[in-house]
């Protein structure tokens, strides 16, 4: 008997894997979606009979590609199964296979967040080899952000179940895709129509020595549930009852009870629950979990407001300003560098400028489009980097789906979807320095800045050892900015150590100190508009890297300059002795005698002022100055490998 197929997931399913098929037309999508709801005994009662019938009435042979047809013809009747999701079960977990009748709308559903898909079956027919849409389908599958693949290379049976042309069709996919990044799980030869290696093995394939279709379904990972994810309280709205003040949201991933210690984001704001006050009443609850909608009161009375996001102290989403994203783009006005939108995410709401296009692809055809465009048109797909106007806080969609998607209005209304990848989690991200203190918006935006001084802010980082000739081209590109009517601001490591750093040693740690403070410094400079030009020996590549870390998550530019002298050149200059002291014992632990300097692998530029005058280095680092703090930006391709 067959169970009949439901519209809903059931609670004993747990959680439901869902998986993509994507394959060239005719190479048989509809024939294995079919045979899997055979096999799996996943079809309504009468319907395998019913399609059998009909067959034989117009003398037509039995294909498996009907039994999806017919369902997806009671679907446009609304009658058995959700427009893009067909669902069936083996023994082990239920699955949902995500449908779409066109890669347009299923990117539009992926990327605005009415679908998604854990895993994909990318489908091949070993009798017509690669095809182009095969290829297009492997830069879909990268774009989307699809990590668990199976290919199943069908119709084996029209090839006498050829092991050496497998083989070649396994060899010659793996190399088309290993530039997205994309590593099959497993290639399984089957024929859906014969049912070959789909629950069975094949007795015509014993060569074949890995899982059956089902076997390897049944052994990709589920994604966490919902109650196992960080945690992410969405504040909706602040109520005052009685004497209490209620905080009001949902929990859309994640767990949380009475006691716990929470920080809501991004102002970083930290209390204790003191109760939740679930809806409806339910008195004593001392525990919620994802799904819930409830409201808070807390032990101490901080401000909160909505778009706020609660979370736990050591799991707190990314704050920021700057991030990249996919976005599926629906209007019909394009959408451009440089203008302001509105996003939303949750139920925050901010206002954020297009800052550039990095990818661009063709929904309808998946090519790539590899001109510069300033904009992007009605059913286009690009990765973009958002800048907003004060910080918010977000995920990687792959961490937390609901605050990793966002939408954008464009004219009052939705102009397309997002999908946030790439951000970056950072363990000290979630600390908080004291639970008193929070972020003092600036009432002068960095645009409002850009146009009053006619560039960007931004930070050169110059490197090198003591006497390398860091300080005196620092010096010399702050005069040559200023004469051209920049703002530049030099922060030379002696001068630091002077003020902000005078409480600092020479110990690993007190440097890794040093750098810190000095980064942001320059961050808070940079962002006040300035050209922020650093002078420190920063000898130590994971500390260097940190500082840039620290600048670009709020958004500014960064350029790692090194400047490169050999020891003995550096020991010849010795402006100030120090070489001669540390040779003689009389400093310790002094950069390039008694302590390491790891030199830069890709900075931004390299200057080797052993072969270079000073008007020659100072013009190679004047040229990158211009380009970094240029007002439109420079996309940061193009000063890697900006190096002599």
């Amino acid at each position: 008997m067959h169970a009949p197929l439901s519209t809903s997931v059931n609670q004993e399913d747990g959680h439901r894997l869902k998986i993509v098929i994507v394959g060239h037309v005719d190479h048989g999508k509809s024939t294995l979606i079919g045979r899997l709801l055979f096999d799996t005994h996943s079809l309504p009662d009468g319907k395998i009979e019913q399609i059998q019938k009909a067959c034989a009435a117009e003398g037509m042979d039995f294909e498996y590609a009907f039994l999806l047809d017919a369902l997806l013809e009671e679907q446009e009747q609304n009658i058995t199964i959700d427009t893009t999701q067909i669902q069936f079960r083996t023994p082990e977990r239920g699955y949902v296979i995500v449908d779409a009748p066109g890669h347009k709308e299923f990117l539009k559903n992926m990327i605005t967040g009415a679908a998604s898909a854990d895993a994909a079956i990318v489908l091949l027919d070993a009798h017509e080899g690669l095809q182009e849409q095969t290829r297009r389908h492997g830069y879909l599958l990268s774009l989307l952000g699809v990590k668990q693949v199976l290919v199943a290379v069908n119709k084996m049976d029209l090839v006498e179940f050829s092991q050496s042309l497998f083989n070649d069709l396994e060899r010659d996919y793996r190399a088309f895709l290993e530039p997205y990044e994309i590593k099959p799980l497993h290639f399984i030869p089957m024929s859906a129509k014969l049912g070959h290696n789909i629950v069975k093995p094949s007795e015509n394939m014993s060569w074949f020595k890995g899982p059956t279709l089902l076997a390897a379904l049944d052994h990709l990972q589920l994604p966490p549930a919902p109650v196992d994810r960080p945690l992410r309280f969405i504040v909706q709205d602040i109520y005052r009852f009685d004497e209490r003040r209620l905080i009001a949201g949902r929990i859309e991933s994640g767990q949380l009870k009475t006691g716990d210690e929470l920080v809501f984001w991004p102002d970083r704001k930290r209390s204790k629950i003191k109760s939740i006050e679930p809806w409806p009443s339910k008195p004593g609850q001392t525990h919620a979990l994802a799904g819930q909608s409830i409201a808070l009161t807390l032990e101490e009375q901080i401000f909160i407001e909505r778009g706020h996001i609660g979370s736990h102290v050591e799991h707190g989403p990314v704050e920021g300003r700057e991030f990249s994203a996919r976005v599926f783009w629906l209007h019909d006005d394009p959408i451009r560098v440089g203008q302001s939108y509105t996003l939303k995410l949750a139920t925050q709401q901010v206002e954020a400028r297009l800052v550039r296009i990095d990818r661009l692809m063709d929904s309808a055809t998946l090519t790539p489009l590899n001109e510069r465009r300033s904009e992007i048109g009605r059913n286009e797909v690009a990765e973009l980097v958002w800048r907003t106007r004060h910080p918010i806080a977000f995920d990687n969609s792959d961490v937390v789906q609901e605050t990793g998607r966002f939408i954008v209005v464009q004219d009052g209304r939705i102009g397309g979807g997002g999908v946030i990848f790439g951000a970056s989690y950072e363990p000290a991200s979630t600390g908080v320095c004291s639970e008193n203190i929070s972020w003092t918006d600036d009432p002068v935006s960095r645009e409002s800045r850009i146009d009053h001084f006619g560039h960007r802010g931004a930070v050169l980082w110059l490197t090198g050892l003591s006497g390398s000739g860091k300080s005196t081209l620092a010096t010399a590109l702050e005069a040559r900015l200023f004469q051209k009517g920049y703002a530049p601001m030099l922060l030379d490591g002696d001068n630091l150590r002077h003020g902000l750093c005078a409480d600092l040693g020479f110990s690993n740690e007190d440097r890794a100190e040093n750098m810190r403070r000095a980064a942001e410094t320059a961050k808070l400079l940079a962002e006040a508009g300035l050209v922020v030009i650093t002078a420190l020996i920063s000898p130590f590549a994971n500390e260097r890297q940190k500082a840039a870390a620290i600048c670009r998550k709020a958004g500014i530019p960064f350029a790692e300059v090194y400047v490169n002298t050999p020891l003995e050149i550096c020991e010849e200059r010795d402006p100030k002795s120090l070489y001669k002291k540390a040779r003689a014992g009389e400093i310790k632990g002094f950069t390039g005698i008694d302590s390491p300097y790891e030199a830069p692998t890709k900075p931004t530029l390299e200057l080797r002022t052993d072969k270079l005058t000073k008007e020659q280095s100072l013009e190679q680092l004047l040229d990158l100055a211009l380009r970094i703090a240029h007002r439109d930006g420079v996309p940061e391709e193009e000063l890697a490998g900006f190096s002599i």
